[in-house]
């Protein structure tokens, strides 16, 4: 494609040469002739004198004229992040990973119903009942549980399990090692200290337009479903106990928890290993900083939260700043003391 066509593709304005041939989009500073990449942050302008691209993606904040870079074709876009990602897609179509058709090493139960373009890799299991929607990719090693229902245009990586009766929405992707409805983590004590097993009999329910990261765990409800709601987000290990809801378009950076029974809203923001603890409510539009540790509901929309036990974000930055000057206020608090025993001393003469 040329700058041109790149530019009217995306409904951008070029400055330089539109008639340049462009082949493979790159990082701005590994990018050679040939190469379209992108400055979507002004503080990284500096990259634009040592780039060897013959483009670069721009915003309209950006001040071509003082780059002096006559060599380079500019296509301005409202968002340039944005449209390299569509530039990467165009440029580069994602590889096909997985097998065309059924693996004659795959186990296919003669009661599952299997749609039109349907593949499933070697040595995967699809168990008695299971429905699986037209166009869905099913990697190797995958095993689909009793009455499990995938839906259309699916992809489940190698090594996906889905337990008995759980349910998948259309266009939803699960990578590789994860594990959908796996028992809640439910016990009761006994008086001798020792634990009976609470049986797991709901299922997981993921809804359409969903993505799982590797290594997630999903646990099936006690009764009733672990609903993960329309276009949610899980980074790699995540961990979604039972019962717990997470609404729309919500989404988890990595090695974070919820434990069970908790209703995460909509347009959520956890960042990485975030705890939350069960039986809690967080409101819509929530953002939770990393590490954080949420012990009870947050009710009010649209805040931010840091910190062990949660806080709003700010107070939890001065919080921070005097936890790192403790040992100075210490000091200073036992001079203090001291001198004020000493006046209690000499006043009591």
């Amino acid at each position: 494609m040329t700058v041109a066509e790149i530019a009217a593709w995306l409904h951008g304005r070029v400055v330089g040469k539109a008639e340049t041939e462009i082949v493979r989009p790159a990082k701005i500073e590994e990018a050679g002739p040939g190469g379209i990449t992108f400055l979507a942050n002004l503080k990284y302008t500096r990259h634009i004198a040592a780039t060897k691209a013959s483009a670069v993606l721009v915003g309209p904040d950006f001040n071509i004229s003082s780059a002096g870079r006559n060599d380079v074709a500019f296509i301005i876009v409202d968002d340039p992040y944005a449209a390299f990602l569509r530039v990467l897609k165009r440029l580069i179509p994602p590889p096909e990973p997985f097998f065309q058709g059924i693996h004659p090493t795959a186990v296919i139960s003669a009661s599952a119903t299997l749609g039109e373009n349907v593949s499933v890799g070697p040595l995967s299991v699809v168990g008695d009942g299971v429905v699986i929607g037209r166009d869905t990719k099913v990697g190797a090693h995958v095993v689909l549980g009793k009455n499990a229902s995938i839906a259309e245009h699916c992809v489940l990586y190698d090594n996906v399990t889905v337990y008995h009766g759980c349910r998948i929405g259309s266009r939803t992707v699960v990578h590789s090692g994860t594990v959908i409805g796996s028992d809640g983590f439910g016990f009761v004590q006994k008086p001798d200290g020792s634990y009976d097993k609470i049986p797991q009999l709901g299922i997981v329910r993921i809804d359409e337009d969903c993505e799982i990261g590797a290594n997630c765990t999903v646990d099936r409800a006690t009764i009733g479903e672990t609903w993960l709601q329309r276009g949610v987000k899980l980074d790699n290990m995540v961990q979604i106990a039972h019962n717990v809801e997470v609404g729309e378009h919500t989404a988890f950076a990595a090695q974070s928890g919820v434990s069970g029974s908790s209703k995460i809203g909509a347009y959520c923001r956890i960042a990485g290993q975030v705890g939350i603890a069960g039986h809690l409510e967080i409101a819509d539009h929530t953002t939770i900083l990393g590490q954080t540790g949420v012990s009870k509901s947050i009710t009010e929309p649209g805040k931010t939260w840091f910190g062990t036990p949660h806080m709003e974000h700010v107070r939890a930055g001065r919080v921070t700043a005097v936890l790192h000057s403790l040992p100075e206020l210490r000091s200073e608090l036992t001079a203090l003391q001291k001198v004020l025993e000493e006046l209690k001393r000499s006043m009591s003469k």
